[in-house]
């Protein structure tokens, strides 16, 4: 119905000019719904080029096969055409400019590659002229080449874009609406390179009603500049006698109008819920970012419970806004500082080793908040060190103590009670005092005993140096037998003394009596014999004994002048003395707790030590 309800009239003209074969094609289809109109000029030196024919002939063919004035259908023409030179076979590469021209009686829509051209006029002036795809037209446009020069410039057929490139880039234009009266004019580089666009112009300024008249003219025009080189050429006119007027459009107006109008209410309620919810939205995103950086700041003060109240709000509005980032960002940040929370309710409460391990957690914690609160962490974790080194040195001081080592005891308790001021630790400083203040008193208590048994020892020492004295005044008279009853008397007293000194002195001068002829070897199996003696009574824990055996062993070694082996003796003697005068302690001890559930005479009532 289109078709039959407007009126287009189409008149061409197509000539080799001075050439042996004409290589341009001028083609069109005009169907009930659509129309379409081709021109294209073959690109080659080959005198009997198909390359227009096939372009035109593929253009036609996708058009009748799918007509319509889309732009990726107009561009589906081109390829189609592009597509059939590249797989034409020829002695020479098939190539070729084309315009295509779509119609639907009403509209225009048109697409072109190369240096064929099409133009408008309407009510006799020009409306528009397509540009050649060449590097003369650029160099018209960045104003290096004079528009009245293109048609005789050496780069005019320099083309970057036509029929038969692998990469095919046509122009395609907006969709152009016509007017009865229009005319169109396609035309080759036969025409434009002799026939400037103001001649054109003047031709069209008066145009009849016959297309034929016209191409006629424009002939003649040509002919009559009797061009040394005239080229192919053709020339075709489209007149827009009358365009299709659709009988239903008026309803259709209506109805679109009505419908338009309903359209754009319901449009301008969707677009204030739209506004409303995007503010909504804008508002919730602003309080969850204010949250946040508050959050932020908190966690620089370290307040970091402060910092959870605002991260969780700003949590809660990411999921309201189901911004997945935001919920996974604000999430890992208050698993952080619920971690760092937990570890300081532990170092509140004194729990020291159980901060720590709760610190070390939040530390993995918030790697993945970005590290927000390390510095914090890292401190807490310093101060937790220094208050386990003063722990230590407290622990080491108790252990000393208990092995009644007051010297080094009082000096891990003031490592201790230094270390603890140094950093301010209260807590720790008060039981470094306290435990030196029980040190301190423990240490009087034991120099008081001490001294008493010292005093007593001293008077021992001197009725036992005078036996002594007798036994070598006896033994200088030769008095064996009355030397050896001194030295025994003697000896037994510095037994009871434990003074090792004399006893082993006394011993060697026994020993000097009894046995001053044997043989060094014989000594010193003896010596071996008490040593080994000495050590099975100290396995069997008979302390008193062991050592009277390390003593005999010592004096054997220092009379055989074996000095290293009794400086050996000398020190297992004193780790015996040790250990007896620990026993004694004890015993001491027991002995005066039984003594004092016996003075009760009712129930007994154990203490600590």
């Amino acid at each position: 119905m289109r078709k039959y309800n407007s009126s287009f009239k189409t008149a061409f003209i197509s000539e080799a000019g001075n050439k042996l074969k004409n290589n341009d094609y001028f083609g069109f289809v005009e169907l009930d719904k659509y129309a379409c109109y081709v021109i294209a000029d073959g690109i080659t030196e080959m005198r009997d080029s198909e390359s227009a024919v096939k372009a035109i002939e593929a253009v036609i063919h996708a058009f009748q096969n799918a007509p319509g004035i889309r732009k990726r259908r107009i561009k589906n023409y081109l390829r189609a055409a592009n597509k059939e030179l590249l797989e034409g076979k020829s002695y020479e590469k098939l190539k070729a400019s084309i315009t295509v021209l779509v119609t639907d009686y009403e509209k225009i829509r048109y697409g072109y590659a190369g240096n064929t051209r099409l133009g408008m006029y309407r009510d006799g002036k020009p409306f528009l002229v397509t540009k050649d795809m060449s590097l003369s037209r650029d160099m018209v446009k960045d104003h290096e080449l004079k528009e009245d020069k293109l048609s005789q410039h050496e780069e005019r057929n320099n083309l970057f874009s036509y029929l038969g490139k692998n990469k095919f880039r046509p122009s395609i234009s907006k969709k152009i609406r016509l007017r009865d009266g229009d005319i169109i004019t396609l035309y080759t580089r036969g025409i434009w390179e002799n026939i400037d666009e103001g001649e054109l112009e003047d031709v069209f300024a008066e145009a009849g009603d016959d297309p034929m008249e016209e191409c006629d003219k424009v002939e003649d025009l040509l002919l009559s500049r009797q061009p040394e080189d005239l080229n192919n050429y053709t020339f075709a006119a489209v007149y827009v006698n009358k365009i299709f007027t659709d009988p239903e459009r008026k309803k259709r107006r209506k109805k679109i109008i009505v419908i338009a109008v309903v359209l754009l209410a319901a449009a301008i309620i969707i677009g204030i819920v739209i506004f409303l919810w995007r503010r909504d939205r804008a508002q919730k995103r602003e309080s969850m970012e204010k949250s946040f950086s508050n959050a932020g700041m908190y966690m620089e003060d370290d307040n970091f419970i402060r910092a959870k109240e605002e991260c969780g709000k700003a949590l809660e509005l990411a999921e309201k806004l189901h911004d997945r980032e935001a919920e996974d960002k604000y999430n890992a940040y208050l698993i952080g500082l619920e971690a760092i929370i937990g570890a300081d309710d532990c170092y509140g409460e004194g729990k020291y080793g159980e901060a720590k391990d709760a610190y070390l957690k939040a530390k993995v914690r918030i790697r993945y908040a970005d590290n927000q609160g390390m510095d914090y962490i890292e401190k807490r974790l310093l101060q937790i060190g220094n208050y386990e080194q003063v722990f230590d040195s407290i622990e080491m001081g108790d252990r000393l103590l208990d092995c009644d080592n007051y010297e080094l005891a009082e000096k891990k308790y003031l490592e201790a009670k230094s270390k603890a001021a140094s950093i301010y630790f209260d807590e720790g400083k008060q039981q470094a005092l306290d435990a030196l203040d029980k040190l301190y008193g423990e240490w009087s208590a034991a120099k008081e005993e001490q001294e008493e048994k010292d005093a007593k020892q001293a008077a021992d020492e001197v009725a036992a140096a005078e036996l002594v004295k007798q036994g070598d005044e006896t033994y200088a008279q030769n008095d064996y037998d009355g030397a050896m009853v001194y030295y025994l008397i003697a000896l037994e007293k510095y037994t009871k003394l434990e003074n090792t000194s004399q006893i082993a002195f006394l011993n060697k001068k026994i020993i000097a009596l009894n046995e001053k002829q044997e043989e060094m070897e014989a000594r010193m199996e003896e010596a071996k014999t008490l040593e080994e003696q000495a050590r099975i009574f100290e396995e069997e824990k008979d302390y008193e004994q062991a050592k009277l055996q390390y003593q005999y062993a010592k004096a054997v070694y220092t009379e055989l002048g074996k000095e290293n082996k009794a400086n050996e003796m000398q020190g297992t003697i004193d780790i015996v003395d040790t250990k007896i005068a620990k026993d004694e302690k004890e015993q001491a001890g027991q002995n005066a707790a039984g003594q004092n559930g016996d003075s009760g005479g009712g129930e007994t009532v154990s203490g600590n030590e």
